[in-house]
Order: structure tokens, then sequence, then C-alpha cells
């Protein structure tokens, strides 16, 4: 099968967020079939471009349509041998020689152009692939596009379309429809919303199968509350929704080989090797060294998706129990300002780390016993995954990703992840946090039970890869 793997990012060449890990993870395992080839495309962002350790080669220069414009675009592929993946990068100037990955005021245009872009490279290759797996709304207007003008070259590509946050649609002035996409007034229907284009619609009416990153999401996403206005559309099209959990890169985030670790540790001597990295992220952050304190962590964006509102509220309860809280991000003014005050009132107790340091995430992970994630809405998460992976147990809402991957531990059975709460609020977030402390202080065999169960989980992207493998296959044979 050829697949093709549409995204505006991908680590290690680009990353701004999860999609980014999605990005570089799926289409190598995805590669791991036999008989699959897959090829990733990508912009050829300035970053990317002038960074010497990317080494490319030149496929090929042509022109993209984009209405009346006629867009230079360069074709480069990653010098690699791997035969079964490839990467290629999307290149103009105009529209990626930048300093910043979004943002900019005429985003709509740059990802219209990369997403016909994409298509017309295939074309110029000669590659007619079986699937074309578009994600967000940066890569949305490929199903449309294919539809529009890439028929005849590319009429048997299968598309997929996945939300991995619905909270970014793509949206643009009506005019954009015809000046910008060149689409005739037939295609109105499939964009128009509240007045305005809508790139993500596009897709959901566009695309031969549509996901998204866990199966409670899935539903989710056909409520109002969830989908940011998208509820009936997505509803309508539900026949077509499924809900895939993401997986982690579990042998590049393994306390076992972790370069970042002060000591590295396994299932088999997780006791041993997180004292250690408790110690030495206690010092390192000026916190009282005690072996006996349970360490909390929280590695977020700072915004208010997240459930940082409820924290803040909640955190003067929190300190009243005998734990360290450590927390690193960087976000919205107003949680930047909450928590340096509370880290003012409680110096020995909470450090606030207000930057994003992949090494010193790594040692949160590692060092923390309690991982807190209450999220209002969380489509999948990764956080609470590495965590779990490095023996951090989980306390989250039960929403999205968090709600399929944090199974409630049950300390009769012996069976479960870690602790969840069902509504939104500050006391059923302090009540499961509090259960996870009680059982922490009081019963430490119930404690190696849910650290054991989540060091030996299974988070690896097999088992997604294997599920996308099967939504291929079926949209193909339909």
């Amino acid at each position: 099968m050829k697949i093709v793997f549409a995204a505006s990012e991908a680590a290690p060449f680009i990353k701004t967020g999860g999609l980014g890990d999605v990005a570089e993870a799926l289409p190598i395992a995805l590669s791991e079939y036999k008989g699959n080839e897959v090829l990733l495309f990508l912009p050829y962002y300035k970053s990317i471009k002038n960074n010497p350790s990317i080494e490319v080669e030149e496929v090929a220069i042509f022109e993209t349509a984009l209405s009346w414009r006629q867009a230079y675009t360069g074709l480069y592929r990653l010098k690699s041998r791997k035969r079964k993946f490839k990467v290629y990068f999307i290149d103009n100037e105009q529209y990626f020689a930048r300093e910043a990955t979004y943002g900019s005021f005429d985003d709509g245009e740059r990802f219209a152009f990369f997403s016909k872009a994409i298509l017309e490279s295939l074309v110029q290759m000669g590659e007619c692939p079986d699937i074309i797996h578009c994600n967000d709304w940066q890569t949305a207007l490929v199903p449309t596009f294919l539809h529009a003008f890439y028929g005849e070259a590319l009429g048997k590509a299968k598309t997929v379309f996945t939300i991995h946050n619905i909270e970014y649609q793509g949206w643009a002035d009506p005019y954009f429809i015809g000046d910008v996409m060149g689409l005739s007034s037939e295609y109105e229907s499939r964009f128009m919303y509240n007045g305005s284009v809508n790139f993500v619609k596009s897709a959901i009416l566009s695309c031969d199968a549509l996901s998204t990153v866990s199966h409670t999401y899935a539903n989710e996403l056909c409520y109002p509350y969830f989908a940011h206005g998208l509820s009936q559309i997505i509803s309508d099209h539900s026949f077509k929704m499924c809900g895939i959990v993401n997986g982690i890169d579990v042998a590049g985030n393994d306390p076992a080989t972790d370069k970042n670790l002060p000591e590295n540790y396994s299932a088999d001597s997780v006791k041993k090797g997180k004292a250690a990295c408790k110690a030495a992220l206690q010092k390192q952050l000026g916190l009282p060294e005690r072996e006996d304190v349970a360490l909390v962590g929280l590695v977020s964006r700072l915004v208010g998706h997240k459930g940082l509102d409820i924290m803040c509220a909640g955190i003067d309860e929190m300190m009243s129990r005998d734990i360290q809280f450590v927390i690193l991000g960087t976000g919205e003014e107003l949680y930047e300002k909450k928590f340096s005050e509370a880290a003012e009132r409680y110096p020995d107790k909470l450090s606030l780390n207000l930057c994003f340091n992949r090494a010193l995430a790594s040692q949160i992970y590692a060092a923390s016993d309690i991982y807190l994630m209450p999220s209002k809405s969380e489509p999948c998460g990764i956080s609470q995954l590495l965590a779990m992976h490095y023996g951090t147990v989980p306390v989250v809402h039960e929403t999205g990703g968090l709600k399929d991957t944090v199974i409630p531990f049950n300390a009769e059975t012996g069976e479960g992840l870690g602790f969840t709460f069902q509504s939104f609020n500050k006391e059923d977030m302090l009540d499961a946090l509090f259960r996870a402390l009680d059982m922490y202080e009081n019963d430490k065999e119930a404690w190696s039970t849910v650290i054991n169960n989540d060091m030996t989980e299974d988070f690896s992207w097999e088992k997604p890869a294997g599920e996308y493998m099967e939504l291929y296959k079926q949209i193909i044979s339909a």
C-alpha cells in the first residue's frame, strides 16, 4: 500500500505540539508493514532549510496554481537510505521563509498552497497513492482539491482526515473560495459556515474517512460543548468517524535509556531509580531533599483547556497536604501570574519553571510520584502516557483520551493505571488527588502495583498503526 502522510509539522524537523509527535512516529510505524511505502510531506520552513544537519536533494521545480496565481514550488527529498519511508519538503520562500510556524495573517493562503502543492508534487513524480492521510486544518483542503482538480491523475486515492484538535479549524473570508482556491461556486456549500470559509468543515464533507485521536473524543465531538461549533456537521457524518488512540515513542522515551536522567531504571528497578531521580530533581530545583514526600508533576502549556482554572482554585488546599509540586511550561499570562504567586507563598513546596526544557521534562516524569492532568478537554494527551511509561501515577479528568488511557485503579483486583474524576470542578479534582496521596502514604503494596501496571502497559504505536491499516483497507475496498 502506498500512503501519503500530509502534515504541517513533524519531529524532529519541526514541532510545536502533539501533531509533531504523531507525524514523526505514525508514518514510520506504518512503513514497517510488509508491502507499504510511506511518503511524508512537510513545508520546507526556514528553520528546516537553514539546518545543516538536514540534507536534502532536489526532486523537481514547478508551479502550483492557486486561482490566478502561479506559485513557485520546489520539491525536495530528505537524503536517506530508507526505501519504504521517504520525507518530502515543499519549498516556497514567500510562504515558508518565516521565523514563526503559524500565526501569520496569510496562514490560510500558505496552507492552501501547501495542500495543493502536495497533490501537484504527486503528479509531477508520477505517484498515485492508495491513501492520502491529512491532519488538522493545515491540510484540510487536500480532499476537496483532490476531487476538484486531480480526479483523473489521482482518482484512485482515498483520503483520511484526522482531527487532532477541533479548536483550530482554519477560517477565511468567502472570497477565498474563488480568489485563492480557484474553486467554482458549486463548492461553496462544502466550505461556508456562519458566513465564513471553514477548512475543517470541507474536509469532513469531502474525505472518505474521518478520524480523531481517541474513542471518547470521537463521541465528544458530536456534542456542542466539545466541538467548537461543528457538532451537527460531525454528527451528520459520524458514519465515517472513528477514534484511534495515539501511541508514544517508547524507545525514545525510555527511563531505562534516557540520557537526561541521573539514574536509569526499568520496572524491575523502579523504586531505586525513581528515588535517585527525585533526590536529584529536588536538589536541582532547591526543594527540600525528602524521599518520603509525594512529588506531584505537571508538564504542560499553561492554557485554559488544560484545567488550570480548577487547579489554581484548589492550589492552597493541595499545598495543605505534605507534597511538593513541580510545574514546567509557559502560556497565558493569567496562569503564569497565579502560579508565580503560589510559588511565592510556598517556596519550599512549589517549584515553577516558566520555560520549556525537554531534559527537565524527562526529569519531572521520572522523579514525580504523581502526575496531575485535570484537562477540561483533551483529544488524546501525550503527557499522561509518558508519565505512566516512566512509572508516575496519573490523576486525570475523565475526558477524551485521558478517559481512554487511564483506567481507574481497583485496589481489590490490582487492575488499573491511575486515579480519575468525572465532573470538572475543584472538589472532584482534589478528591482524586487526595485518594492518590492516601494510597501513596498508607498502602505501599498497592502503590507498587499501580506503578508496575503503568510501566508494563503497551503505549507503543504498534496497535494504533494496526488500527489505521484496517481503516485504510476498509475505505480502499469500499
